[in-house]
């Protein structure tokens, strides 16, 4: 379901998705599984203006309900990306497992960011995973993704980490989340 056009319009998303442009073997449509109960655990704030995306009078239970998947942004068009590699003992099509991209935003300063979510459910090439993720390596990887950041090494960055309100089974039990990456 997507969310309405006043309220994409009052964030600033700009979406383009010139993924769907390429051959059908490059993509999947794919869409985000919903969760049961998402909860905002960290937002970037700083990523959300260098976006030109506007998210100061945006209610946590909203920002939570789009960066878990649940709600789809105005003019986005989910997809999984296919790609190929030596893996398994051989070469392989592989593709985005737990990543559904959403399209990309274009910045009023033309540039582009693809917007993805990460540990949004099982995509067509998902193999036998759940397609989930769990908090612990997500705050990890937004904690790392700012330091890299702050020494000036290009990387993705997560706008923002999702609890889910899943168990996902790993080695342990663990706490399901969804991030949003940019």
């Amino acid at each position: 379901m997507a969310l309405s056009d006043s309220f994409a319009s009052s964030i600033g998303w700009n979406f383009d998705n010139s993924y769907r442009a390429l051959p059908s073997e490059a993509f999947s449509p794919a869409t985000p599984q919903k969760v049961p109960a998402p909860e905002l655990v960290i937002f970037n704030p700083a990523l959300a203006e260098e976006m030109g995306l506007h998210f100061e009078q945006t209610a946590t239970e909203k920002i939570a309900l789009l960066f878990s998947g649940n709600k789809i942004p105005h003019g986005a068009e989910p997809i999984a990306q296919a790609y190929a590699g030596h893996q398994f003992w051989g070469f392989n099509m592989l593709g985005d497992g737990r990543a559904i991209l959403l399209g990309e935003h274009v910045a009023q300063n033309a540039k582009r960011w693809d917007i993805q979510l990460k540990g949004a459910g099982r995509t067509p090439y998902s193999r036998r995973g759940d397609g989930k993720a769990a908090l612990g390596p997500m705050l990890r990887e937004y904690l790392m993704s700012e330091a890299m950041k702050a020494l000036g090494i290009p990387t993705t960055r997560s706008l923002a980490v999702i609890r889910t309100g899943e168990r996902i089974e790993r080695a342990t039990t663990l706490s399901g989340v969804a991030s949003l990456d940019a």
